[in-house]
């Protein structure tokens, strides 16, 4: 099965090749009208409807807390994000944190480790935008998934793991937080405590 669907993969790559390629000659010939139906018949551009998609902290953590903190797309542990945090503000010049993740002011923990939210199926190719469909990953696969399929990329979906052997130092969090209840005047903090608790 896993040699058929390379033979397929490798066939559709030879075959959009060969369409641009075509459409390379037809432009260089002059003939736009050519290279554009041959686009629009062999290898057209459908665009994806934008769908806005964004989860509670409440949504994430319950998704982390059923997948055991694991990397659904490779097997491996991850992180409560709001514990990667928390170590920032206690040790912000070696553990560094930006806002929006900037690369180069924020630790790579936040990239390797931090769990996030994908859609197994891409909303952008049909996939349902709720938990069923919602996986545990960290972000630097979430970034190279992109919008395409497992069978797409060669990756296979992991099983989930057990909360009661890892749990991403969510318990971690939750009991930093009540060893410092000051922390809880960030709204940050309160937010993802409330959902810690909800999902547990």
């Amino acid at each position: 099965m896993r040699k058929a669907l390379e033979r397929h993969e490798g066939t559709a790559v030879l075959e959009r090749c060969s369409t641009l390629a075509a459409v390379g000659q037809a432009l260089l010939a002059g003939e736009h009208d050519v290279a554009s139906q041959l686009l629009g018949d062999h290898y057209p551009f459908v665009r994806a409807a934008a769908i806005e998609r964004k989860y509670t902290a409440l949504e994430s953590t319950r998704v982390f807390v059923r997948d055991g903190f694991i990397d659904r797309y490779s097997g491996a542990r991850l992180i409560y994000p709001p514990a990667l945090r928390l170590i920032s503000d206690a040790l912000p010049a070696e553990f560094p944190y930006h806002l929006h993740w900037k690369t180069d002011r924020t630790h790579p923990a936040y990239y390797e480790l931090a769990a996030t939210i994908d859609h197994l199926i891409p909303v952008t190719r049909g996939g349902p935008d709720d938990e069923p469909n919602w996986v545990t990953t960290s972000m630097a696969r979430n970034s190279a998934k992109m919008n395409w399929s497992l069978d797409e990329l060669g990756w296979t979906l992991h099983p989930a793991g057990r909360f009661e052997d890892w749990d991403g130092m969510l318990g971690w969090f939750v009991d930093y937080v009540a060893a410092k209840p000051e922390l809880r005047s960030q709204a940050w903090v309160r937010q993802w405590s409330t959902a810690a608790a909800g999902a547990l």
